[in-house]
């Protein structure tokens, strides 16, 4: 990737999809009765409205196109974040929510370091490397809260 723009829309696209799973999360872990890990991903579903905020700004004077499904770079072509999304069911257990997170961040992580690393642009390797930062962050929040839990 070298276009500033289309990372943009990239990154836009991938903050939104989080928050809706973030959202989706919190909604099943509220209805398993687990209180503090529906709050938990409230909180991370924050962020990345946070963070697509941030993604919506940073295109301020830019002209960030909308893709259609087929131009987005994804590997494999599907999005990072709902690659192997298997989604809410009522036999979501806590640990699972947690892991189907990490496993989403990860991929976004890996997604932001590839640009990062592979791109000649200056520019799009500072902002590549910055997300891909945010995206580690939220891997160490969930992997803290995925080893408190009992075996």
């Amino acid at each position: 990737m070298q276009d500033v723009e289309i990372f943009l829309a990239h990154a836009i696209t991938l903050e939104r999809e989080a928050a809706r799973r973030y959202e989706e999360l919190a909604a099943a872990m509220g209805t398993e009765g687990n209180a503090e890990l529906r709050r938990f991903f409230t909180e991370m579903a924050g962020y990345s409205r946070k963070h697509l905020a941030e993604a919506v700004a940073r295109g301020g004077f830019r002209e960030v196109p909308e893709l259609a499904p087929g131009d987005f770079q994804w590997p494999d072509g599907v999005s990072p974040e709902v690659a192997d999304w298997v989604g809410v069911d009522a036999s979501l257990d806590a640990r699972g929510a947690l892991k189907l997170a990490l496993d989403s961040e990860c991929r976004c992580h890996a997604w932001y370091a590839a640009v990062a690393a592979t791109t000649p642009d200056a520019e799009l390797k500072a902002l590549a490397q910055e997300f891909a930062a945010e995206e580690g962050e939220h891997m160490a929040a969930l992997e803290k809260r995925l080893h408190a839990l009992p075996a």
